[in-house]
Formats: structure tokens, sequence, C-alpha cells
């Protein structure tokens, strides 16, 4: 249970972040426009920002992660994937 309080606030803090370029709001703001890539992207992006909630990692490392896949969605995912796990 203390995860989710952890989640909301790396998603409040992402959401008065976000501002720049083709974020993850970005994408998520028109999903029915993404096609098949963006929406496997979108996807990814949330399991992994999951994986990340649920991790036994501290707070400034899970909010540098969320960051990092938040504002780069490919970038951030591949990074988190081969070396965040």
């Amino acid at each position: 249970m203390r995860r989710l309080p952890v989640l909301l606030l790396l998603v409040a803090a992402s959401l008065l972040l976000a501002g720049c370029g083709p974020n993850l709001f970005d994408l998520l703001r028109n999903i029915w426009a993404l096609g098949f890539c963006g929406t496997v992207i979108v996807v990814l992006d949330i399991l992994a920002l999951i994986e990340l909630a649920n991790s036994p990692r501290d707070f400034s490392s899970k909010a540098l992660w969320a960051l990092l896949i938040i504002f780069f969605p490919l970038g951030g995912l591949i990074l988190y994937y081969f070396f965040g796990r």
C-alpha cells in the first residue's frame, strides 16, 4: 500500500513538469491517432511505470526513472529495460 502514494506523486509531478515535445502525456492525449507502433510504445511505457512503482528502489531513483520514461517515451523505455531493472 505504500507504493500507491509514490505512484500518485510521480504522476502528479509528471503532469506539472511535462511541457516540451512529444512526451507520454502528448501521446495519450490523442490515443486514436497513434497507430500500432505508438500504441505499443504507450502500453510498454505504462507497464514500465507500474513495474517501477512496484520496485524496491528508493524514491529519488524511482522519480528519475519515471521522469525519463515520461519525457522520452521510446528512449526512456529502452534505457529502463536495459539498465534500470
